[in-house]
């Protein structure tokens, strides 16, 4: 059975660094095979990730779409060989994103070819991380939109608290089977921990854990390295991980 994790959390929360860490701690593990899905709009997990991405699930959709590309063959073969070369390998993991939203007109019969081949693809996975935006319409495309965990980032703010909120409730409102929602805070700095828990505690929401702010994080963010190599006595890594344990030892 493959376990499936999906994040989500408001642009600036650090939800993909998130992301990326908790792939890290996967693979280090061994809890191998991994397939990371980047369905935010604003796709930069591969960054994070340290990889290169050439095809997206978007732009399969969209030569499909014109129909281009698969002459001589069927669409869905068309869209099988698509999907597989959108597949970016790596040691431990496996990358591939969703790519660019939809544009105008009718994208019925790709996205449910799509969802056909996805979904083939993370029956050979045990863990399944996808990095969502605060949306959360790629997982509710999916036919079994079953998901174990939601871990929901935000910043150590009351909005940004209230937008975790928010984004649960969205969950709720998509019918989205989750077995399991809990949030983590990031970018936490020092004295601000009562605060937090008090607006955690009135927006109903249960926290998990707190990753600090962290300079050298943000170094390797601002100079383009991933964040992945980061080396584990980092602060935010140990946090990262203490976490990750509190999660997979229940």
């Amino acid at each position: 059975m493959t376990y499936s994790i999906g994040l989500a959390g408001k642009g600036g929360t650090g939800k993909t660094t998130i992301a990326g860490l908790l792939i890290k701690y996967l693979t280090e593990k061994g809890k191998t095979p991994v397939l990371a899905v980047d369905a935010d709009a604003n796709a930069n997990l591969n960054e994070v990730l340290g990889l290169e991405v050439e095809e997206t699930l978007g732009d399969a959709r969209e030569e499909m779409k014109k129909g281009g590309g698969f002459s001589g063959i069927t669409k869905d073969v068309f869209m099988e060989m698509k999907l597989q070369e959108a597949v970016v390998e790596s040691s431990g993991f496996d990358l591939i994103v969703m790519g660019r939203p939809e544009g105008a007109g009718c994208y019925c019969a790709a996205n449910s070819l799509l969802t056909q081949y996805l979904e083939k693809l993370i029956d050979n996975y045990s863990y399944v991380v996808m990095d969502n935006e605060a949306g959360m319409e790629h997982i509710s495309r999916l036919t079994t939109n079953d998901i174990d965990l939601l871990l929901v980032v935000s910043d150590p703010t009351r909005r940004g608290i209230q937008a975790a909120a928010r984004i649960v409730e969205l969950t709720q409102s998509l019918g989205l089977n989750i077995d399991r929602k809990h949030l983590i805070i990031n970018q936490s700095r020092t004295g601000q921990t009562e605060a937090v828990i008090k607006a955690v505690n009135d927006f109903g929401l249960d926290l998990i854990g707190m990753v600090p702010e962290d300079a050298e994080l943000r170094d390797f963010d601002l100079n383009g390295q991933p964040t992945v190599e980061l080396v584990n006595e980092n602060q935010a890594v140990k946090a990262a991980y203490e976490i990750f344990e509190k999660i997979f030892e229940t």
